[in-house]
């Protein structure tokens, strides 16, 4: 009997226990979060010292600085071709050689006509020449008349002349210019460097002037590329440029700004309408020599406009603006105080302070 009580109790402690446990488990308070000041410090700035800069980044193309058209001398078939596209070639090198059979022709037709213009003008030098007293004698019992007709056959004679001395000097010059023409018959290279097709592949027949290609040097290319009219005052001849070829990630060139534009090039105002699109300007970016380059790579350019080396900086995203006025929240112990500032150099991410902080000051943003 007495070992069945001592059960009983047992067991009303052990329910007692567990319920009392439960309930004080059921309504203990949550525990107590940490008071840290997390949003504010997403939000605070500390005023540091750092070398600060400012740049333009453009985008654009690589292009020859050094091209070199070939034209064709004159308009003939093409007898023989001694280069093929994309080939090395050397200043003075036979490029090809044209047929001159048409040309010669005309050099002698040229030629004779030049011959027989030349026996009239010492012809009509020779009648000029007669002795006086034939001509006066032959004057003397000459009407009015018949003196007036020659003296107008010999103002038509000297105008024959002039004519035919200006004809003279007109053919001696196109005998210059073709045969001139002729010398080039076999074709050379104006320059040293990589000749590269204009469209068709070794032409058959050639007009004159007609362009056949280009000789380029691949030891100077240079990126083209356009800047705002906002970045334009920024920038200036000579400014050291770096250079990254987005093909090549790990490819990075040195560069220097050799032209900009004093024109805008993009497209004028219609004259119904007023042109809102900001002006472009060209700016030209000579490269260093790279085996990797190419013309029409795309390339990112990086130009450092403005450096201030220790100045005191913040966080742009702390700067406000009243009006006229710049200021920053300044954290002075548990407060926070409006302080007026002024400012320097400005970058995207962070601005110099030119008075108003000291460094290790905190700024908020409220």
């Amino acid at each position: 009997m007495k070992k069945k009580t001592w059960i009983s109790a047992i067991a009303g402690i052990l329910v007692i226990g567990i319920s009392g446990t439960l309930y004080i488990q059921s309504h203990k308070s949550p525990p107590r979060q940490p008071t840290t000041n997390a949003a504010l410090s997403a939000l605070s700035f500390k005023v540091s010292r750092e070398d600060l800069t400012n740049s333009v980044e453009v985008k654009g193309k690589t292009s020859y600085q050094k091209e070199t058209y070939v034209n064709a001398p004159f308009t003939a078939d093409v007898k023989t071709w001694s280069v093929s596209d994309g080939a090395q070639i050397n200043k003075g090198d036979v490029m090809f050689q044209l047929d001159d059979t048409t040309l010669n022709d005309e050099i002698a037709t040229l030629q004779a006509n030049m011959k027989k213009q030349e026996l009239e003008l010492q012809l009509a030098q020779f009648q000029k020449d007669l002795p006086s007293e034939q001509t006066t004698s032959s004057a003397e019992g000459l009407s009015e008349k018949d003196a007036k007709q020659r003296y107008a056959e010999s103002k038509s004679k000297e105008v024959t002349e002039e004519i035919n001395r200006l004809n003279l000097q007109h053919m001696q010059s196109q005998l210059s210019q073709k045969t001139d023409k002729r010398k080039s018959a076999q074709f050379t290279a104006p320059e040293t460097g990589i000749f590269l097709f204009d469209s068709t592949k070794q032409p058959q027949s050639v007009k004159e002037n007609e362009r056949i290609g280009k000789i380029v040097d691949l030891t100077k290319l240079q990126l083209l590329c356009y800047i705002g009219e906002y970045d334009l005052f920024h920038l200036k001849v000579g400014m050291p440029v770096e250079v990254r070829v987005d093909a090549l990630k790990n490819t990075k060139l040195q560069g220097k700004i050799d032209n900009i534009s004093k024109f805008a090039k993009s497209s004028g105002s219609s004259s119904d309408t007023v042109n809102t699109t900001a002006a472009q300007f060209e700016v030209v970016i000579s490269l260093e020599p790279n085996e990797q380059l190419i013309a029409d790579l795309s390339l990112t350019a990086t130009i450092v406009t403005d450096m201030k080396p220790n100045a005191l900086v913040v966080s742009t995203l702390a700067i406000q603006r009243d009006k006229d006025q710049y200021y920053v929240m300044l954290q002075n112990g548990q407060a926070v105080e409006k302080r007026e500032v002024k400012l320097g150099l400005e970058t995207p991410e962070k601005t110099e302070i030119v008075s108003g902080l000291n460094e290790g000051d905190t700024v908020v943003i409220q």
